[in-house]
């Protein structure tokens, strides 16, 4: 088993996520949605256990 080392740096609703390479991508978080934008992917946060996520790009 490897140890991944991950880090999420937060500048008000942007966030920078870190990988052991250096940058691994970047994102914002408004409330409950949050849009990353290496995958382009929206995820909204529901009440109770789980969330709500769309496909992003498309290859």
């Amino acid at each position: 088993m490897r140890f991944h080392l991950r880090k999420t740096v937060r500048l008000g609703p942007v966030r920078i996520h870190l990988t052991e390479r250096g940058f691994g991508s970047w994102g914002l978080r408004v409330g409950r949605w949050s849009w990353n934008a290496r995958t382009r992917r929206h995820t909204i946060d529901t009440p109770g256990l789980g969330y709500l996520r769309s496909r992003g790009r498309r290859r």
